[in-house]
């Protein structure tokens, strides 16, 4: 979390105004929380240091399907197998670092 709200504000710098959820708790999620924050922002980016499939991305991919509304980038580990290295090399490898997460959210909204 703590890079996701650096990436928020270098993103600033850049004139996007992100907001960042601490999503704790996948079960229950906080559906109503999703849907604020579809509303407000146009488009979620979730960032989870570990494989998408099956964690917070896909959570709230369903809530914003159930609703029929919503921009969603699940930004994660993509279906590969794990890699051994230090943490702050793996970080930036997957774009988790707050440069990368910035870069991200960017491409995101490009779409």
């Amino acid at each position: 979390v703590g890079f996701a709200v650096d990436a928020a504000k270098l993103l600033k710098n850049d004139g996007i105004n992100a907001a960042v959820a601490n999503v704790h708790t996948i079960k229950p999620l906080d559906a109503e929380a999703v849907m604020k924050y579809a509303e407000t922002t146009g488009h979620i980016v979730t960032v989870e240091d570990h494989n998408i499939i099956g964690g917070l991305g896909t959570a709230v991919a369903e809530v914003l399907a159930e609703a029929g509304t919503g921009r969603l980038t699940r930004h994660g580990v993509k279906n590969t197998f794990g890699e051994s290295g230090k943490p702050a090399e793996l970080y930036r490898k997957y774009r988790f670092d707050t440069e990368g997460i910035a870069s991200v959210v960017k491409e995101a909204i490009k779409k």
